[in-house]
């Protein structure tokens, strides 16, 4: 028995290995023209469909696609409506796997054959270069794959000969419910849907399950495969979270009609092996798998609108805060992450942008209170976010890119400290003295917020850089001439009070001026594809 359990256990534990090692291999080494197509083929849903799935059956993991794609909807990369498609889609891509196991890996024990696959990888990863070294884990990752195959083939034909599941109560609904949680047991305990299906079809093909139980637990898998995305949502953006809850919604609604035609599926099943020729077994599985989901696909595509906005109702729109791209999905695709901090820094300052414009005419006011706090508190959630990032050494232009926006974050802050003690007497319209410099800071303020919407022309910033000159000029000549007057109202002392708001507004310009440099350097190009 405990040969048994050691072959089981060790077998499923490589082939865990192998499925990541493989996924992090593919992406390592195709993952950017990947993540362009799924940027790129989105544009309608059917379009979208077609990108997950092909992404999907590209890396060979489902949650690596769903994980991706709610970090991209996170960073707004994508809207929430254009990703149902690919997750759609790559509910349908993860049943490849099945297909592959099936016709191949249990019939031929490529384990023995696969292990110089496994040396080949691992000197590929150790003395390669570049994306070569991704090759080499997933060379690597495909061997142990099917090394670990054949490790749970021999488990389950040990286990079958100790245990008749087969005798357990199989037909029935609640039967089919029961097997369905032991699926979703099972793939939230492997943390892979493609894991727990090449378990059960190969304990279908040692005999170990009988066909409705293993067709009920690979349903299960279906369902559990959507808690990976739900987990990493949490405390995620509004779009992300709709994103998680469409994949429940459609592999569930998918699932339910699976268990509840399940004897509809198997008679099905059945003529195919009587007219069109098709094996008994795990092949059998592999083909009820991808048949249950592509029912679910002709289910819900066809009113994906509707769906669309039934899952906005569940999950209505909040009240969004400046740092909403801030999503921990996203880190671990860096330049996805770098482009939800960019949008994050750009939003919070545009408000600062207009807290300023504001105290230029009428004194600080509560909600510019709060939202001077808000945008510190956000500010420094940005800065722990991009702290969290990998090392980005490797990589010239991501590195450049987080450089830039530690910089903007700097000149935020300072921006916005000043903010929260500006002079009063800037908000005095009858002073005339102040007039011509506040007026230079109005066109400025306007043309930061053209120029980070892109409604500006394109040497808006070389004009932002003359704006700044000249307001410099104007305040110098204000002061000499305050300072040099003696007939001043007020006297020496609000001479000195109006020269230190002068320099207040001088320096806020400045960080102004060097926020916008540093965070039109921190942009990716094209936007559309973002550097990926």
């Amino acid at each position: 028995m405990m040969d048994v359990v050691f072959r089981l256990l060790g077998g499923i534990g490589l082939f865990l290995l192998g499925m990541s090692l493989l996924s992090e291999g593919l992406v390592g080494f195709a993952g950017a023209a990947l993540r362009r197509s799924l940027l790129r083929f989105t544009g309608t849903p059917w379009r979208a469909f077609a990108s997950g799935a092909l992404t999907t059956v590209l890396i060979q993991s489902s949650t690596a696609t769903t994980v991706t794609l709610i970090g991209f909807v996170s960073a707004g990369l994508l809207t929430y409506s254009q990703a149902i498609g690919v997750v759609i889609g790559a509910s349908l891509g993860t049943t490849a796997t099945g297909w592959f196991v099936a016709s191949l890996g249990l019939k031929v024990n490529l384990g023995y054959y696969t292990l110089p696959l496994i040396g080949l990888g691992a000197f590929m990863r150790v003395l390669g270069h570049g994306r070569w070294r991704h090759m080499g884990l997933a060379c690597a990752g495909f061997g142990m794959l099917f090394l670990g195959l054949s490790g749970m083939q021999e488990g389950m034909q040990g286990l079958a000969n100790d245990f008749d599941f087969k005798s357990l109560p199989s037909s029935g609904v609640w039967a089919h419910v029961l097997a369905m949680l032991v699926g979703v047991i099972l793939t939230t305990i492997l943390q892979s849907s493609t894991a727990a299906v090449a378990t059960t079809l190969t304990a279908l093909h040692a005999g170990t399950v009988g066909m409705e139980q293993a067709a009920a637990i690979v349903v299960g898998a279906a369902i559990g495969t959507t808690l990976t995305g739900a987990l990493v949502t949490i405390g995620g953006t509004v779009a992300a979270k709709r994103t998680a809850l469409a994949h429940i919604l459609f592999n569930l609604g998918s699932g339910v009609v699976a268990i509840v035609l399940l004897p509809v599926f198997l008679g099905f099943l059945g003529w195919l092996h009587d007219h069109a020729g098709l094996e008994a077994g795990a092949m059998s599985l592999a083909v009820f798998h991808t048949l249950f989901i592509a029912v679910g696909v002709a289910l819900f595509m066809p009113v994906v609108g509707r769906f669309e906005r039934l899952v906005a109702r569940l999950l209505p729109e909040r009240k969004q805060d400046m740092g909403r791209h801030l999503d921990a999905s996203s880190l671990g695709v860096p330049s996805v992450a770098l482009e939800a901090s960019q949008r994050s820094l750009e939003s919070i300052t545009h408000q600062l942008v207009e807290v300023q414009r504001n105290l230029l005419t009428r004194p600080m006011d509560d909600a510019a209170k709060q939202i001077l706090l808000r945008a510190h508190e956000s500010l420094n959630e940005a800065l722990q976010f991009i702290a969290r990032l990998p090392p980005l050494e490797h990589d010239a232009g991501l590195h450049r890119q987080r450089v830039a926006q530690l910089h903007a974050i700097d000149h935020l802050l300072r921006l916005c400290g000043r903010l929260q003690t500006e002079s009063a007497l800037l908000q005095q319209d009858s002073d005339d003295d102040l007039a011509e410099v506040k007026g230079q800071m109005e066109g400025m303020l306007s043309l930061v917020h053209d120029g980070l919407d892109g409604r500006a022309e394109p040497d808006w910033q070389e004009a932002l850089q003359r704006k700044g000159a000249e307001l410099n000029v104007a305040a110098q000549g204000v002061r000499t001439r305050l300072l040099d007057s003696d007939s001043i109202e007020g006297g020496l002392s609000r001479a000195l009070q109006l020269t230190d708001a002068l320099r207040t507004l001088e320096r806020s310009s400045t960080h102004v001026l060097r926020t916008c440099h540093y965070l039109m350097e921190g942009r990716q190009a094209p936007v559309t594809v973002n550097g990926l």
